[in-house]
């Protein structure tokens, strides 16, 4: 009897470990009771118009031929989107945004579509369709701590869900 409620208590235990430790909350990518989605590097965020996973991230001094200004370095973060709207969306790489600290959200560094591989400045993304590529943001070079988002935005200009991935970025 002894052996067997120790089996028990063993048995639990682990049970209980075991919750604790593995996997991805179910709830990741989705937006809370207040509108709110949280998650980080690799984490798929679900929006009503699209998917979106920030695959990676690095800070860099130079990217291609460009450079930026004393105190500041390039954050490239690689981006995977996936229409899952059901019809073309018109998308823009201001769509999404970048904040450290107490900053506000500051938008992608070009203007215009002068680097192979970047997020195009706007295209559209055909049903069910997905593009990978590459937000390039200018940031505080003493940073190494921050937040994409995307907030939706609706044809009336009214907002709805706000998607923040974290995510810790080490120069390259």
């Amino acid at each position: 009897m002894k052996k067997l409620i120790t089996t028990l208590l063993l048995t639990a235990l682990l049970a209980v470990t075991l919750a604790g430790c593995g996997g991805s909350d179910k709830n990741t990518g989705y937006p809370n009771e207040d509108g709110i989605a949280e998650g980080g590097l690799g984490d798929t965020m679900h929006s009503c118009f699209f998917d979106f996973t920030v695959n990676s991230a690095y800070l860099c001094r130079d990217f291609d031929e460009y450079s930026t200004d004393e105190g500041w370095i390039f954050l490239a973060a690689e981006v995977t989107v996936k229409n899952t709207f059901g019809e073309a969306l018109p998308m823009f790489d201001t769509d999404f945004m970048v904040k450290w600290g107490s900053e506000s959200d500051y938008p992608c560094y070009f203007e215009d579509d002068v680097i192979d591989g970047l997020m195009p400045v706007e295209y559209e993304l055909a049903k069910d369709d997905s593009l990978t590529s590459t937000l390039l943001f200018v940031v505080p070079d003493d940073q190494t701590s921050f937040t994409v988002s995307y907030m939706e935005v609706f044809e009336d200009d009214t907002t709805g869900d706000t998607f923040n991935v974290t995510f810790t970025a080490k120069e390259k």
